[in-house]
């Protein structure tokens, strides 16, 4: 009983970690038709996000079960409820890449970003893509230290978005208000994206320390 109740344990946890892929991938895609105006990949992304609704379901409904039949503590305990709160802001993760594509749904066919801004987004996609790979890494891995530099590595996507601001506030910018608004929605995307990367690594360090890092981060879209 003991062994099967580990080997579900271990599923949670790869449950977990596939689902950090499909938000990295989620994401990618529809960084790739912001800056492509790719209206089919754009749809791709918006279609596949019940996908990733389904697997935080599937994680919160076997998590729970763990709960009610096997009575979990000490490190057990703290990683079914670090996988109810991850899967949370993996969700979320899907839920922002979602915006992204639709946003460059909307604007199609003419392109979402006015070019001068388009090379900050391309640096920001790749960051958070990276971030959400290595949430899936630490995921497997348990490792603190892997996890405490994922919130290092967010700081780089947050100086791209703050640096944003003095792009759209300038007095050459020459493309409206519209655009403007625009760049600030998508700015504001990724910069939520990096954070609920950094929020899973932190459940992951609560697993292994049994400590709670601060949060940088607040629980909304």
């Amino acid at each position: 009983m003991r062994e099967a109740y580990h080997v579900e344990l271990e599923q949670l946890a790869d449950n977990l970690a596939e689902m950090s892929v499909q938000v990295a991938t989620a994401m990618e895609r529809a960084t790739k038709a912001l800056l492509d105006a790719d209206l089919a990949l754009a749809e791709q992304v918006i279609s596949g996000d019940a996908k990733i609704d389904d697997k935080r379901a599937e994680c919160e409904e076997q998590a729970y079960a763990l709960l009610a039949l096997q009575a979990p503590v000490a490190t057990d305990l703290r990683t079914v409820l670090a996988v109810i709160h991850a899967a949370e802001s993996l969700e979320r993760m899907g839920d922002l890449a979602l915006h992204v594509a639709k946003a460059a749904r909307r604007r199609h066919p003419e392109p979402a970003l006015p070019e001068p801004v388009r090379p900050y987004f391309a640096e920001m996609g790749e960051a958070v893509v990276k971030l959400a790979l290595r949430a899936e890494e630490v995921i497997k891995s348990k490792d603190v230290d892997a996890a405490r530099a994922i919130e290092a590595d967010d700081d780089a996507v947050d100086e791209i978005h703050r640096h944003l601001f003095s792009v759209i506030m300038a007095k050459d910018w020459e493309f409206g208000v519209t655009a403007a608004v625009d760049v600030t929605l998508l700015g504001r995307f990724y910069e939520r994206y990096a954070d609920h990367a950094v929020s899973v690594a932190k459940r992951m360090v609560f697993v292994t320390t049994g400590k709670m890092p601060g949060y940088g981060a607040d629980e909304d879209i």
